[in-house]
């Protein structure tokens, strides 16, 4: 982003601003060093003097946990049980989130806390129209996906639709995201993680996001290149939100097309261009052009990872009776209908800076 800035303001002549990056990727790799210890699931870490951890399989994305912390001061004890982002239950490749401990204190996400999913096989099944009917018009796929864990996931369905003929087997498929194609390879050394159907699939030789027709594209000129394309290919692209990346650049050469098609598989909050587009907007402005939205626009919420309302419901319930439930990482009206669903357990909404006292 800044490199590009940069440029931008080389190209309108006069002085050249230089625009600073936020960090660089020696910042990234230098930031490894201050990571220490390995956590496991279900495999108690002494903090510090006082302090707890267990880590619990939350079944969001690979190696996602609850973190369970018991805390003792001045001979008191208390336990405050983080959820983190919680997993969507009987999803393929991941295992289903661990049943969590009973705590004094809960932390809680509550993404889709007002609502729940569509089914999965509609889902999957909405995506294969999408796919073909764009074909049809003769144009390309986008998918703005997450680099961990929706990638993946939509290249497992790729992959079956492959195999079951409701896609072409000529199909071209393009994984265009650096981080998604190394989170893939991750996912693939990890095959431990995994529930039983995608387990077997190993055992049997098989790799569960191998898709005929399906092409890594890592390098720049690559991702460039991908714009001479003029129909028949489906380009998996970040970020899923298209609030950066390199999804932002095939938007710019999809939107006004009238036969290609934009499928969203994902969430995509409140102020992002994602947000813009699900809305339903005519135009949008992409690296300061304006750009009329012709093209076909899909939002498939069954590919989800996070929990939905019932199932947020379900694994608060196993935490006992929390004194006090604490609600994040949701929109404030996400949140208080969510809030209004819980009973036996005080509930706060926390506001920034704002701190609470662990009563024992």
């Amino acid at each position: 982003e800044a490199r590009y800035r940069t440029r931008k303001s080389r190209r309108r002549g006069g002085k050249v601003k230089f625009f600073e990056p936020l960090y660089t990727t020696l910042d990234a790799l230098n930031a490894l060093d201050y990571f220490g210890r390995v956590a496991e699931y279900d495999k108690t870490i002494d903090v510090c003097p006082g302090v707890k951890a267990n880590f619990i399989d939350a079944g969001h994305i690979l190696g996602s946990a609850n973190i369970f912390l018991q805390l003792e001061e001045n001979g008191k004890q208390a336990s405050v049980l983080f959820s983190g982002d919680l997993g969507n239950y009987h999803r393929p490749v991941l295992r289903d989130p661990s049943p969590p401990p009973k705590a004094d204190y809960v932390v809680m996400e509550t993404t889709y806390g007002d609502r729940a999913h569509k089914s999965l096989k509609p889902s999957v099944e909405e995506l294969y129209e999408a796919v073909n009917d764009t074909f049809k018009r003769g144009g390309c796929v986008i998918i703005p996906s997450f680099a961990l864990e929706r990638s993946q996931e939509i290249l497992y369905y790729l992959r079956e639709g492959v195999e079951e003929g409701r896609i072409l087997r000529s199909t071209q498929i393009f994984l265009d995201s650096p981080m998604a194609i190394s989170a893939t390879e991750i996912f693939r050394r990890h095959p431990e993680c995994y529930d039983e159907e995608t387990c077997e699939l190993f055992l049997k030789g098989r790799d569960p996001f191998e898709v005929s027709g399906l092409h890594f594209t890592r390098q720049t000129e690559d991702s460039m290149a991908l714009n001479k394309i003029a129909g028949g290919a489906i380009i998996i692209a970040g970020s899923g939100m298209c609030t950066g990346g390199r999804v932002r650049h095939h938007l710019k050469h999809h939107l006004w097309r009238k036969d290609s098609s934009i499928v969203f598989v994902g969430f995509a909050a409140m102020g992002t261009l994602g947000r813009q587009l699900v809305d339903g907007a005519k135009t949008v402005n992409i690296f300061g052009e304006t750009i009329s939205v012709n093209a076909k626009i899909y939002t498939i919420g069954g590919f989800s990872a996070h929990a939905d309302q019932t199932e947020l419901l379900n694994w608060h319930e196993q935490t006992g009776n929390p004194k006090t439930t604490f609600l994040v990482h949701g929109e404030e009206d996400v949140m208080q209908a969510f809030a209004n669903l819980l009973g036996d357990t005080n509930v706060e909404m926390p506001h920034k800076n704002q701190e609470f006292k662990l009563e024992v």
